[in-house]
């Protein structure tokens, strides 16, 4: 319990901190409109913060079939190469990438 009481104190002081600070600068910005003086360039307005797109899913390589890969696993299990437990786990793998 202290911990949330302390989250929602944190977030309390940094909301109030934020909007005294917006009122501050607007303040400052319309005294210095009234006075016919531009404003610093640090209160210029500013362009909105660019939105990024999220990243496209990574298109497959041509060696990086699943379904191949599991051919290959499986005629590795069947030349023994591979145990039973093996080619259980790598079979797992590359389906739960699929």
């Amino acid at each position: 319990m202290p911990l949330i009481r302390a989250m929602a104190r944190t977030a309390v002081v940094a909301g109030t901190a934020t909007a005294v600070s917006n009122r501050v600068s607007r303040r400052q910005a319309n005294k210095w409109a009234d006075q016919g003086q531009a404003a610093p360039a640090y209160m210029a307005e500013q362009p909105p913060p660019q939105q990024y797109q999220q990243p496209m899913e990574q298109l497959p390589v041509p060696g990086d079939d699943p379904m191949e890969k599991l051919k290959e696993l499986g005629a590795l299990h069947e030349q023994g190469i591979l145990t039973d437990q093996e080619f259980a786990d790598k079979k797992a793998t590359l389906l739960s990438q699929i």
